[in-house]
């Protein structure tokens, strides 16, 4: 009877973690349902094991306005600063072969997953970059509003870890100009 009552204690706690790991989604599951994450989002970090690519004036330095889910692809919009200036760009994802997994061509040949997400708060994505022979990873954190709690923002950390990403090649992109002007 003594065991019993740990037992039970544990499994509740199994069973909690559970359904905290089921309310999130991946697009590499068979839950993820793309059409959610259409609308408005807010570039909150990024992260890259070559993090000359996303500091000011790096070429993979974007902020995210819109994400449009089409039939066969996701188009980004996104705002870049070139020459002091907010610059609009258009990307399109298009579906691969393999479920979840789409490419873009930009700086290079890209393939991104989104990772995780909530739908109605973040997601993460995870982009690998091939040109001339290299490659380097992107992490993007986007979130519905301007600014995410401390506790996305550090899943997001370790999840970029675990993609052998150092804390240290995370930039915060909520105090930076990141074009919202332009939004209106």
């Amino acid at each position: 009877m003594k065991l019993l009552l740990p037992l039970l204690l544990l499994l509740c706690l199994e069973l909690t973690l559970v359904c905290i790991y089921a309310e999130e989604s991946s697009s590499i599951e068979r839950n993820f349902n793309v059409e959610q994450i259409s609308g408005y989002w807010f570039s909150i970090a990024e992260a890259s094991d070559e993090r000359e690519k996303i500091e000011e004036h790096g070429s993979m330095r974007a902020f995210v306005e819109n994400i449009t889910v089409l039939e066969n692809s996701l188009v980004f919009k996104f705002h870049f600063i070139v020459n002091e200036e907010c610059t609009e760009m258009t990307a399109i994802g298009e579906k691969t072969e393999k479920a979840g997994i789409y490419y873009m061509n930009y700086d290079g040949f890209n393939t991104f997953t989104i990772l995780k997400t909530d739908y109605d708060n973040y997601i993460m994505i995870h982009l690998i970059n091939k040109k001339d022979g290299k490659t380097f990873q992107l992490m993007e954190l986007y979130g519905r509003e301007p600014d995410l709690s401390l506790d996305i923002k550090e899943k997001f950390a370790k999840l970029c870890e675990e993609h052998g990403i150092i804390r240290e090649n995370i930039i915060d992109l909520t105090n930076v100009n990141r074009c919202l002007e332009a939004r209106e």
